[in-house]
């Protein structure tokens, strides 16, 4: 073990270096802790700050005096109570005056005290201050030896060891400071607030912390702005720490060019010029688009920031991704640690309230004891004066015929059973007091010091008055200081939305047939003739080719269903977007799929947060193999990362199609042979998420298969069409209106039982080719087709007519390619309906719509 040696008169020591360190460091981390870094929690000052106001009380730098120089101050402090250095003092000193940082200013500055963009103060030799209304009250009644006070560093005068505040400062104006171990970050308070919590606890000291909410509801930034959620003050009051987060005020303002968003107030602590400059940093860099200009337009009306925005931009999107990526919404890490009788302690919203009000009820005693003190012996000194003026020429006998003021002094004691202190007060009385008015004064000033005498004794015996009294000086203090709340309390969820970075705009979802898929906008599909080409679709690698086309909107929840039965979740914001003819992004980078599993159906949700919406809804599941399941929607509403069993499949059977229902819908099901069945959803029972089903159409032949279900909401307005996979396809209306038939329907598809073979859909021929896709279609729909060479074109419903059941159909797309089959058929709302869809949200109509999304 190191040993180190010391001489100490003459003699030589040997000392444990490490015991040596332990104790040093010790020692130096409670002064720094108890003597410099952390705040009182009865006055909430620190010594640094306590000095300086005990200092400028000192040489009467009060309000109703003129400004004195800072350096005056200073070194007033250094010179009596602070051996630090002047910067400790004047940074401390330069705070107390700052009202971005206060939220009510203890000094009142004058002269460049900073900015809140981060300028540093003047030298204090050019600026000047005097304590401020309120930093007086916080010393009021210092001279009734009301605190303790001790000696300063060198014995020479005396410093108070806390402020007698009527003021819950450490509340209100909160407070921050880095201890050797341990820190402090306290936020500040609305003043009228904490005192109406403070006189709630002196009501009821057993109120918990939603009692005192009730009162001190959140944290009063000097800023303003927005607190954002109540759960980080809740937890930051309960326990002593929490996560407040703190969101700017901002306004869209709108002309004939382009939106602007205006920012008034932005959260505590943050600096104005390194916010706008690194707003300015994240346009050059191109991480937020749509914002042309940031402009500082900050006056004496009071804060402006304004940023431009750029003519088709979204100033809701670019406000929101604003506050994700930028200081204009922040949080504030609360960490309430004071001394508390010279200890470090995390403290709840209660303790704060409970030492402060302690301390208030300390002094309240003590400046009582104090008064009455004083009264009783003012008394004392009346009684005797007014006895030697109903005794004037007997007392000026006395003192006159006495040798010295001694024997008079001893003498007024013999006759008048004065004691010493009366007999001398009574010798030294002065001439004017014989006059008449002056003796009728002495007599009302002693009524009135019996009565105070009085009163002071209750307050000392009877703690209700006692509390009475308390609470009368607080609301005296709130009456005078308390001002309306600067920040607003947004009482919403503490997370950020993410759908509030995204417009719910209409797009297109595409996925490969080797399992990629991006988004792309609806708006970049443009209308064609039927029989037309088409455009250039996706580029994909080799022997890949799009499979699958879905409508949604950006704010969708997407359920994706695959080939072995397992369901996913994704919102339609989180897939990659992409133009026509990018490829996209590998769907196994996003979900955990199987490698030799691939998304088979996909269904869009508004939201599966709408308890009524999920119970009433059912999924419903179509294999190849022609089996059936119905499920209830809110199996399937808790999103898992890995995803969960959609449906249990037997051994060479795979998911087709998945359908949500209302539970009074008919199902359609299609088969490759050119068959389709119709029947009632209630045919099918309710059954459990991990369940295999029944069976819901027969197959025609070993090579037949289902190609597609379709769920029939409006059979009188809406027509079945199928494509074949030469490009060959028709409209089939699936009921018509008929006076002659029994109940004036003509089931042009008509219902047959589960599990039947169905009836004739088209009629399969070598030209045709085997069926590939079914849809319910209405008048304003447009198909889009994809073939496997990746040929997209889009065309309108209304260009294909109307045909028979049996019926071959018309050409859709003509195929260039010899070998070149259909690949994918999918129905979206026409180019008429975009600007329906953009005012109007789709996703309100899904049980209309029954979330198709081929």
């Amino acid at each position: 073990m190191d040993i180190t040696q010391t001489v100490d008169n003459d003699r030589i020591l040997q000392i444990d270096i490490e015991q040596e360190m332990k104790s040093s460091y010790i020692d130096y981390s409670m002064s720094v802790i108890v003597a410099r870094a952390l705040p009182d929690v009865r006055d909430g000052f620190k010594p640094v700050h306590r000095r300086i106001l005990y200092g400028m009380m000192g040489i009467n730098n009060v309000s109703n005096q003129p400004y004195k120089k800072c350096a005056r101050i200073v070194g007033e402090v250094l010179g009596k109570y602070h051996p630090h250095g002047d910067s400790s003092v004047y940074g401390a000193l330069v705070r107390l005056a700052q009202d971005w940082n206060m939220r009510y200013t203890l000094v009142d500055g004058q002269g460049n005290f900073g900015s809140i963009d981060g300028d540093s103060a003047a030298a204090m030799r050019y600026t000047e201050c005097r304590l401020s209304k309120m930093g007086e009250h916080i010393m009021d009644d210092l001279e009734k030896d009301t605190v303790d006070m001790m000696n300063n560093f060198d014995d020479s005068l005396q410093e108070p060891t806390v402020m007698p505040t009527k003021v819950p400062n450490l509340l209100v104006n909160g407070g921050n400071g880095i201890a050797v171990g341990m820190a402090t970050n306290m936020p500040t308070h609305n003043l009228g607030e904490v005192i109406d919590g403070c006189c709630a606890y002196i009501d009821n000291p057993e109120i918990d912390t939603d009692g005192l909410m009730q009162h001190i509801k959140a944290p009063d930034f000097p800023t303003g702005a927005y607190i954002y959620g109540i759960q980080g003050v809740k937890d930051a009051y309960e326990t002593g720490r929490g996560r407040i987060i703190m969101r700017a005020k901002a306004e869209i303002e709108s002309d004939e060019q382009h939106d602007k968003i205006v920012i008034t107030e932005i959260p505590y602590g943050v600096n104005k010029a390194q916010l706008i400059e690194y707003i300015a940093e994240l346009v050059k860099e191109g991480k937020i688009d749509g914002i042309s200009n940031v402009n500082d337009e900050t006056g004496r009306q009071g804060m402006r920031i304004v940023v431009d925005c750029k003519r088709d931009a979204n100033a809701n999107v670019i406000l929101n991704k604003l506050f994700k990526m930028t200081a204009l919404q922040s949080s504030f890490s609360v960490n309430n640690i004071a001394l508390v009788k010279g200890r470090p302690r995390l403290l709840t919203l209660k303790e704060c309230v409970k030492y402060f009000v302690e301390h208030r009820h300390d002094v309240t005693i003590r400046r009582t004891k104090y008064d009455l003190k004083k009264a009783q012996e003012r008394a004392h000194l009346l009684e005797a004066l007014i006895i030697a003026c109903d005794n004037i020429d007997e007392v000026v006998r006395i003192i006159r015929g006495s040798k010295t003021p001694a024997i008079a002094v001893q003498n007024l004691m013999d006759r008048f059973q004065f004691d010493e202190v009366q007999a001398r007060y009574v010798v030294d009385m002065r001439l004017s007091q014989l006059t008449g008015l002056r003796m009728d004064q002495l007599h009302n000033e002693y009524d009135e010091l019996m009565k105070t005498i009085d009163y002071l004794q209750s307050v000392l015996d009877n703690p209700e008055l006692c509390k009475k009294v308390m609470k009368d000086e607080l609301q005296e203090v709130k009456e005078k200081y308390g001002d309306e709340r600067r920040t607003e309390i947004k009482y919403s969820s503490e997370e950020f939305n993410p759908e509030d970075f995204y417009p719910n705009d209409p797009v297109v979802v595409t996925v490969s047939h080797l399992g990629y898929i991006k988004r792309t906008p609806l708006s970049e599909f443009r209308e064609q003739a039927r029989g037309g080409v088409g455009s250039k679709g996706a580029s994909h690698r080799n022997q890949d080719f799009t499979e699958s086309i879905y409508p949604a909107t950006l704010h969708n929840t997407m359920l994706f269903f695959t080939k072995k039965g397992r369901c996913y979740w994704l919102k339609c914001y989180e897939l990659p977007e992409g133009g026509k003819d990018s490829k996209g992004r590998a769907i196994q980078n996003m979900l955990n799929i199987d490698a030799d599993d691939s998304v088979q159906s996909i269904l869009r949700l508004r939201g599966l947060n709408d308890e009524e919406f999920v119970r009433n809804h059912y999924v419903v599941f179509c294999t190849k193999n022609g089996t059936v399941k119905k499920t209830c929607l809110e199996q399937y509403s808790r999103p898992r990362a890995n995803g969960v069993i959609a449906i249990n499949l037997i051994e060479g059977d795979d998911l087709v199609d998945v359908r949500l229902t209302n539970g009074k819908n008919e199902l359609i099901i299609a088969s490759r042979n050119g068959r389709a069945c119709r029947f009632d959803e209630n045919d099918i029972r309710t059954m459990g998420r991990v369940s295999t089903g029944v069976r819901g159409m027969r197959l025609d032949g070993a090579d037949d298969e289902v190609v597609g279900m379709v769920v029939v909401n409006n059979p009188l307005e809406e027509s079945i069409l199928v494509v074949s996979e030469k490009g060959y396809g028709k409209r089939t209306p699936i009921d018509m209106e008929n006076p002659e038939a029994e109940d004036g329907v003509d089931h042009i598809y008509r219902i047959t039982a589960r599990g039947g073979k169905g009836v004739k859909t088209l009629d399969i021929t070598q030209k045709t080719g085997k069926l590939v896709a079914i849809k319910n279609v209405k008048d304003e729909n447009d198909l889009m087709i994809i073939n496997k060479s990746g040929i997209t074109i889009r065309l309108s419903v209304q260009e294909c007519r109307l045909q028979g059941r049996a019926t071959q159909g018309v050409r859709l797309i003509n195929l260039e390619k010899k070998n070149d089959v259909i690949a994918s058929v999918c129905k979206v709302l026409g180019q008429a309906s975009v600007e329906q869809l953009n005012q109007e949200d789709v996703a309100k109509d899904e049980s209309s719509e029954q979330q198709e999304t081929e």
